[in-house]
């Protein structure tokens, strides 16, 4: 059975974990918060970072995208990655702006949690400004799809669906939302997804 490594807040493997859900695929979830002095994840990335997917031959795969598209190649259950070039580029290419929004909205989360006095505001304000801009993109190219990859749900969906759920975790008083109402009916309708219901991440 494969095993994946990771925290339940992770943003990125809550993006693993959904892709396992709607692949069906039978795996072991050990809880190893890489910032913590006894953390093993060292050993299997040498990043230091969560996700690590460790498969069933006991290779250590590691970087959230690259996992999902083993995973996504690991089952013919539910394909979350169109075999057509120029819809996969599209697909990747949300993902690729979720990833980078969520990336941001990490940066921030770390910056705010130095003392106030140790603070850079003009590198928040910097991260900020990706985030704000990544979302308008992410609802423009939306517009009144209820897919953000096409036709039916798949990683894009996945990809932004778990960058919007870490907003609500660690930047509550973005209210992006009320900007973007489009966003929010995406979100909506994500959280019906029994793969987005089981990994609601805890709010402590």
């Amino acid at each position: 059975m494969m095993k994946l490594i990771g925290t339940p807040t992770s943003p990125y493997t809550r993006k693993v974990r959904v892709v396992l859900a709607e692949k069906r695929i039978e795996y072991e979830f050990v809880v190893d918060p890489p910032g913590e002095a006894t953390s093993k994840v060292p050993t299997y990335n040498p990043l230091g970072k969560v996700p690590v997917l460790v498969t069933e031959d006991g290779t250590n795969l590691f970087d959230s995208r690259v996992i999902v598209e083993y995973l996504d190649n690991a089952s013919p259950v539910a394909k979350l990655i169109p075999e057509d070039t120029r819809q996969r580029i599209q697909v990747r290419r949300w993902e690729a702006l979720a990833d980078g929004c969520t990336d941001a909205a990490v940066a921030v989360r770390v910056e705010k949690q130095r003392s106030a006095t140790a603070q850079s505001p003009g590198w928040i304000a910097r991260q900020q400004g990706k985030i704000d801009r990544s979302l308008e993109v992410m609802a423009e190219e939306l517009g009144t799809r209820n897919w953000c990859g096409g036709e039916q749900y798949n990683l894009a969906d996945i990809a932004v669906g778990c960058c919007l759920g870490f907003l609500d975790l660690r930047l509550p008083d973005l209210a992006w939302r009320k900007t973007y109402p489009n966003l929010g009916k995406l979100a909506e309708r994500l959280a019906k997804r029994p793969s987005f219901k089981d990994t609601t991440p805890p709010t402590s």
